[in-house]
């Protein structure tokens, strides 16, 4: 079943997002990609490349871009291979790009094939931390010990990440050990040189299972026509979404305003000292809101786009600290925001036009290879197949979460009463 033939598909959506027309969307070497590996359900590998002119987590899907998906005997290290191969091949040739997955052995050896262009510097590899903590569930039983764990992998700077890994270290010494055994480029955000965009699981990519939830249990013919259906359904609701927050005249995502917020509440407590007027070279001073004493010192680069906290070169936005600066040097902060985060980054994504399907009955002839099926490889279960996958503790949802309008992102009305539903598009040509 891995053979040409199977990757029409693949093929054919790369066709789809490289067209050159003002909507298409093509990947190119500007273009920062992250891309997840995945297994959506058992015998369907999927990948997704997350490109981060569309990172705004609105909702569970994260708005990630849906590259490929590949139907395939089973989840081994021939089927990988052959999907990873063709999406480098025909999808994802630019270099420089981040791969985050799962330890799984089968992806493992895709990635470290030779010729695959997968290797530094085409490409570079990353651990899933949930993945990680859960493997490491199976071995260690204590929840604080992981936990700690997770901090430390999360840390932003080589100091930070010290700090976690010594109690880690007093907690449980043999986690410890065992996890120095894992490069930290792998699985540590202080290590990743920024490549990672504060994307530290797969559960970007995990979330694709709401849209393929019901499906699962079709047959393959119709199994791919309900995902092409979902899919234009989602670039389409997505690109009403983005157009309705660009009529409130937002500029970024409301992932970013939000953290944005956040920050400038700190940084009106600091001390800001400049050292260089042309690269805008400064240090900040942590000081207690009444001024009396210092809580710690950071040097920031505006030029360089650096601060010693290192939230700013990880998530590629402002800190807190740069924030202190830009404010002391009245300089608009949101010059150094990557472009990742504007909404008129996703809403171009999302103009994206896909063709409709051609009915059956108008179909050309087909004289290629006929596929048929080895009745020897049928699985044998019982009863009726699963319409849903098993939610583990990689589906968490934060409780907490603020509701907000599903459209525009606003709070204080839902969707179906949105002021700016009339204003939106509704045709399906975005």
């Amino acid at each position: 079943m891995a053979s040409k033939e199977n990757f029409v598909g693949l093929v054919h959506h790369r066709g789809s997002i490289k067209r050159k027309t003002r909507s298409g969307v093509k990947f190119t070497d500007k273009d920062p990609l992250c891309i997840v590996v995945s297994t959506v359900h058992r015998g369907i590998p999927s990948l997704q490349a997350a490109s981060q002119h569309q990172r705004h987590p609105s909702d569970g899907n994260s708005n990630i871009l849906h590259v490929a998906f590949a139907l395939v005997e089973g989840e081994n290290a021939e089927s990988w291979t052959f999907f990873l191969s063709h999406l480098r091949q025909h999808v994802t040739p630019q270099p420089g790009l981040l791969v985050i997955s799962d330890r799984y052995n089968g992806i493992k050896a895709a990635l470290e094939t030779p010729d695959g262009g997968w290797l530094p510097p085409s490409a570079y590899r990353a651990f899933c931390i949930r993945h990680v903590a859960a493997n490491f569930a199976l071995t260690f039983k204590g929840k604080d010990a992981r936990r700690l764990l997770v901090n430390a992998a999360y840390a932003k700077t080589e100091v930070e990440f010290d700090y976690w890994f010594d109690i880690l270290q007093s907690e449980d010494p043999a986690m410890c050990e065992c996890a120095n055994r894992i490069d930290y480029s792998l699985w540590t955000q202080h290590r990743d040189e920024g490549r990672r965009f504060g994307h530290m699981t797969t559960n970007i990519s995990e979330c694709v299972n709401s849209i393929l939830k019901g499906v699962r249990n079709l047959p393959v013919p119709s199994l791919v026509k309900a995902t092409y259906g979902r899919l234009v359904e989602l670039f389409v609701r997505k690109g009403r979404e983005a157009e309705a927050q660009m009529g409130t005249r937002q500029q970024f995502s409301q992932h970013l305003v939000k953290c944005i917020e956040a920050n400038l509440k700190t940084a009106r407590c600091f001390t800001v000292t400049l050292y260089d007027r042309d690269n805008f070279e400064f240090t900040v001073a942590e000081t207690t809101p009444t001024g009396s004493f210092s809580l710690g010192s950071y040097r920031v680069s505006l030029a360089s786009r650096t601060c010693d906290c290192g939230y700013f070169q990880a998530l590629h936005f402002p800190c807190q600290h740069a924030l202190a600066c830009c404010a002391y040097s009245r300089v608009n902060w949101t010059t150094y925001v990557h472009s990742v985060y504007r909404i008129s980054s996703v809403f171009s994504v999302y103009r994206m036009r896909f063709t409709p399907p051609i009915p059956e009955g108008l179909w050309p002839p087909y004289d290629g290879p006929t596929v048929i099926p080895d009745p020897d490889k049928r699985r044998a279960r019982e009863g009726r197949p699963r319409s849903t996958r098993i939610r583990t503790n990689m589906d968490e949802v934060d409780p907490n979460r603020p509701k907000r309008c599903g459209l525009c992102r606003q709070p204080g009305h839902t969707r179906r009463s949105c002021p700016q539903l009339g204003g939106s598009s509704h045709t399906g040509g975005l």
